[in-house]
């Protein structure tokens, strides 16, 4: 049974930090692209940042760009969201996800697996 559980989340006030972890069990993590995505209040799920099995690529939405960054620890079998500089706008349930196609992808239907989310506040 496949299972992600993110932590992390919380209150911030804008400008701060906080680190968001995915701890994966269940299959071959190094084997999984892995994504970050969030879904604020009445708005679709939208993509963040994605990283592929041996970190060779890393992508991030715009949104996020240059504030964010996404790693991975195979042996822990965890991926991270370093989030900094955080916006109100950036308040939202943040999930991770797991996929198999071994490239970039912020395609949700291309994700096997997803967390079940964890809640990042920022106020202002």
């Amino acid at each position: 049974q496949v299972q992600l559980v993110e932590s992390g989340g919380g209150l911030v006030q804008a400008g701060g930090s906080l680190r968001l972890s995915c701890a994966a069990s269940g299959r071959t993590f190094s084997d999984d692209t892995m994504g970050w995505f969030r879904q604020a209040p009445g708005k679709e799920r939208e993509y963040v940042a994605a990283i592929t099995r041996t970190s060779s690529s890393i992508y991030y939405a715009d949104s996020v760009k240059g504030r964010f960054t996404v790693s991975r620890d195979n042996a822990k079998n965890t991926v991270y969201l370093q989030m900094n500089s955080l916006k109100p706008e950036d308040t939202a349930v943040y999930y991770c996800a797991a996929s198999r196609v071994p490239f970039i992808t912020k395609r949700t239907v291309q994700y096997d697996y997803w967390g079940q989310g964890t809640q990042v506040t920022v106020s202002s």
